[in-house]
């Protein structure tokens, strides 16, 4: 076959596939939307902000991310360049590493970042650091090897489909990998200055949802940190609300020494569900979003809303805004609801916008459709999954259609953790069926479709 018809053969497969690619996808969105039954804000008064996380609920359904037939090449693993100094133990690790580089696939590790493939990441550094102080008795990395083996990390993980640019995206730098300005890095030195017995005890199990308020393990791992960060101290200077930026700082890189004792004591896919468990702590506690100027959504709300029309159109624009950012979970969604609706009423809008304007928890987040809305990720956020037929999948919650509460200035919420809006820690099928989304599982193929199209505009 000469080379002019292998090329008009490949365009001709390319639109092929991207054809079948957009029916699909098309076919998915037409599904109505009567079938997405939501869960009801059951709390009143202040605590109708707060919610009520759920672990019960089944983890369902999910979202498959199709790679069509012309990015199958791009599944395979490639044999990495490493730097032949480390001495971290990879191999060990493999399947931890398998797992980092689906949870941060290329395509995806933007989109994922903040709740999935950072924490994934950084929990994979600690547990290599914390698994080779089996050897080396010392939980950090010298400086001089922090930077190559980070690199040797990154190959690896781009080896098996990861993004190449993690650093970027997690602010990865090769003093994570070090003691930093911890003062204590070796383990005899480290069990002779806590109790890790007590540590151990409150941190080898977890409950995810419960350790959020009770912070049991948290509580442990802080308590070691300032006790390591003391040797270098005057004890004096660690008390009290009086305590300065860089003993702040030295205690923080303290907790990451801490966690690589811990990950050392621990198998690492225990140790992974231990640090992943205490990260979505922190993970739900904020707003990723970056919130746009929105001063044209005064002009047309503010002074007691003239004209409604205008109002909602100009807070449809200035949502879709936010719905281009990433992927967030149910409860960041919560956050992210309470920051803007805070922030539109400093520019004098008073009426409740989000009820005026049909604004939920789901239009916080990055958008499948335009006859689908947002896709949250559970405040429990799993892991991605590959298949080699069906792409990459991750657990995505399309069931909760909940209302974005605008916050009273009055009855603002004290504590996270008095929950009354019921929000499930991991998404219910709709009516119990598990298989709801099996005949639309290209929700996400709009993402690979791009990607198909941007393969044939090189030909």
């Amino acid at each position: 076959m000469s080379a002019g018809v292998s090329l008009k053969h490949s365009v001709s497969m390319l639109l092929l596939e991207l054809l079948m690619c957009f029916a699909c996808f098309h076919e998915c969105l037409s599904s109505p939307l009567d079938h997405l039954k939501g869960y009801m804000l059951t709390g009143s008064g202040a605590d109708a902000f707060l919610p009520e996380i759920t672990p019960s609920a089944a983890p369902q359904p999910f979202l498959p991310l199709l790679a069509p037939s012309p990015l199958s090449p791009f599944t395979n693993s490639i044999v990495p360049k490493l730097s032949g100094l480390c001495m971290l133990n990879f191999t060990a690790a493999q399947s931890l590493m398998s797992m980092t580089s689906i949870d941060c696939w290329a395509a995806f590790a933007p989109l994922l970042a903040n709740v999935i493939c950072c924490p994934q990441l950084h929990a994979t550094l600690v547990i290599l650091v914390g698994q080779s102080s089996q050897e080396t008795g010392v939980l950090a990395l010298n400086r001089t090897l922090a930077k190559p083996c980070l690199s040797d990390i990154e190959q690896v993980l781009a080896g098996q489909g990861a993004g190449d640019n993690l650093k970027q995206i997690c602010s990865i730098h090769p003093s994570n990998l070090t003691e930093a300005s911890c003062p204590v890095k070796d383990v005899d030195e480290f069990e002779n200055s806590v109790n890790s017995a007590e540590l151990l005890a409150s941190c080898e199990k977890i409950d995810p949802v419960k350790e959020c308020c009770d912070q049991v393990c948290q509580g442990a791992i802080s308590d070691a940190a300032t006790r390591l960060a003391l040797k270098a101290s005057d004890p004096l200077s660690m008390d009290g609300p009086h305590v300065l930026p860089e003993h702040s700082t030295r205690v923080n890189d303290c907790k990451t020494v801490v966690l690589r004792w811990l990950a050392s004591k621990l198998d690492p896919y225990h140790a992974k569900e231990v640090l992943r468990g205490l990260t979505n702590c922190n993970v739900n506690k904020v707003c990723p979003l970056v919130f746009p100027n929105m001063r044209h959504v005064a002009n047309s709300c503010g002074n007691g809303i003239i004209n409604q029309t205008a109002c909602c159109d100009a807070m449809d624009s200035y949502v879709s805004h936010l719905q281009k950012q990433t992927l967030i979970t149910n409860l960041q969604a919560l956050d992210c609801a309470t920051s803007l609706g805070l922030k539109l009423q400093k520019y004098n809008i008073t009426k409740n916008v989000y009820n005026l304007c049909h604004i939920s928890l789901k239009d916080f987040s990055l958008q499948v459709g335009s006859q689908v809305s947002g896709c949250l990720l559970p405040s429990l956020p799993s892991d991605a999954t590959f298949d080699k037929f069906s792409g990459i999948s991750f657990i995505c919650d399309l069931n909760d259609n909940i209302p974005a509460p605008w916050p009273s200035l009055s009855l603002l919420p004290a504590s996270s953790c008095n929950k009354t809006v019921r929000i499930p820690a991991l998404p219910a099928a709709t009516n119990a069926q598990s298989g709801l989304y099996n005949e639309c599982v290209a929700v996400y193929l709009l993402n690979a479709c791009s990607m198909a199209l941007m393969m044939l505009l090189q030909f």
